[in-house]
């Protein structure tokens, strides 16, 4: 008799775990307590796959041999402390497609940077002509691409909490960028839970595969002086090398990996700012530990687009450049951001608070900062923090207000920046809704300077 597999949350994950479960023989139900996306609900219809939205049906899901939950769904729900105490196992949908395939993983986290560095990877392995597949927090999910498992190499993007639930998963080459508190309101707001979580990601790796982490990151260099580290290291820094691995040297990369070594200029990469320049350095050292040829990165990655919501132009007013980095969802990200410009800086900011410390941008918000524009129900932590930090602060609680304000307090070559170091849900759906919205609020506002 086919096992009973229950997928909560009806996703892109879950509907590509429930998808590759049918196609496995499992009898499968999918459960989301929301309202599905059409796109899903017709995909799981066309594929005879029983579903409910708008509720949980907990007697059935306790009846699951096995269960797959979306990343999104912390411990402390009811339903998941009714599985646990049941004993169900409950895994990710990366491990669960992880069991049906043979290709080799390519595994990036980190609590920044890891959707650039994912993407630059793909991109370098596919322009070198590898058969190399994207999935994980982007593009299409991995249990969909296995069903027809047609790619040599995986590359995949990873969550603390996709890897909460991995168990047997194995990358062949694991990147861990950095790790500063994030998510704290997931791990009982204890940063070891988190650390720990993040370094899941070395889980079953062995002596002849590859751990590439950036040296540099504090959290990630003491870690190091205690853990016992199985795959070959391949050390990341931006000043001198530590080991196998790559450095930056004035204005070239350094590459040194299994007695052969390298440099790329920085001038000729295609990403600006000292996190992308170890976001590189990570992508090119997964490339090279492969075997692909080094003499062919600098023309591969020459075309490279990076993610929307990350730096991106929003447009320009009257020499006031907008940019948006609505994904930077916490503290450290803007950090990087704040450090990418030498302009004089309107910084947006605001939204959900995940237990942020914004200490470590104080003095880069001093020296960088002109004016700050609160954006969010609840501001208290912003304004309480940064009054008398920065010369002028606005507290608004829309969107249209924040960038209306933002133009005010502008003058030509100031940079409007949205880079909000909170989560989104208390205006917008997520950090792409609020990115969007924002692109569209610029050109609104363009329109409306130029009509008058």
């Amino acid at each position: 008799m086919a096992k009973n597999l229950v997928i909560i949350g009806a996703g892109e994950s879950g509907t590509g775990a429930a998808l590759l479960g049918k196609a496995k023989g499992y009898t499968v139900f999918v459960s989301d307590k929301g309202l599905m996306a059409d796109k899903y609900k017709s995909i799981l219809t066309g594929n005879g796959i029983e579903f409910e939205e708008g509720k949980h049906d907990e007697a059935r899901i306790l009846n699951a041999d096995l269960i797959i939950k979306s990343p999104g769904i912390p411990e402390k729900n009811d339903l998941i402390k009714a599985i646990r105490k049941k004993g169900i196992k409950v895994i990710s949908e990366i491990e669960f497609a992880s069991y049906y395939t043979n290709a080799k993983f390519i595994a990036i986290t980190g609590s920044n940077g890891k959707t650039t560095t994912t993407l630059l990877t793909y991109h370098l392995l596919k322009k070198l002509g590898v058969n190399t597949g994207l999935a994980g927090n982007i593009g299409d999910s991995l249990a969909k691409q296995v069903i027809e498992d047609k790619f040599e190499y995986y590359v995949l993007e990873l969550s603390s909490f996709q890897l909460d639930d991995m168990f047997d998963f194995k990358a062949h080459i694991s990147i861990l960028l950095n790790i500063t508190p994030d998510h704290l309101d997931r791990y009982e707001y204890k940063f070891e839970n988190y650390v720990n979580s993040k370094f899941r990601i070395l889980q079953n790796q062995t002596s002849s595969d590859y751990f590439i982490t950036f040296t540099n990151d504090p959290v990630v260099s003491d870690q190091l002086k205690t853990r016992k580290i199985t795959p070959k290291l391949l050390s990341v820094s931006l000043s001198e090398m530590e080991s196998e691995g790559a450095c930056q040297s004035g204005e070239n990369l350094k590459f040194s990996l299994n007695r052969q070594s390298f440099s790329l200029p920085v001038n000729k990469l295609p990403l600006n700012g000292k996190h992308n320049i170890v976001n590189t350095m990570a992508a090119v050292l997964a490339a090279k530990a492969i075997g692909l040829d080094e003499s062919m990165f600098v023309e591969a990655m020459s075309d490279f687009k990076n993610a929307s919501h990350r730096l991106e132009d929003a447009g320009e007013i009257n020499g006031v450049k907008f940019v948006n980095d609505s994904k930077a969802t916490n503290v450290d990200s803007v950090f990087y951001a704040l450090d990418s410009f030498t302009e004089p800086l309107i910084w947006i900011a605001g939204g959900l608070d995940k237990g942020n410390d914004y200490s470590q941008i104080e003095q880069l918000v001093k020296d960088k900062v002109k004016a700050l524009v609160c954006m969010g129900k609840d501001n208290s932590k912003l304004v309480e923090f940064f009054s008398g930090k920065v010369q002028k602060l606005e507290d608004t609680n829309n969107l249209k207000d924040a960038v209306q304000k933002a133009f005010e307090l502008a003058t030509n070559g100031d940079v409007v920046l949205l880079s909000p170091a909170c989560a989104s849900f208390d205006l917008f759906k997520n950090y792409e809704d609020r990115g969007e919205k924002f692109k569209t609020q610029v050109l609104e506002l363009k329109k409306e300077i130029v009509k008058n």
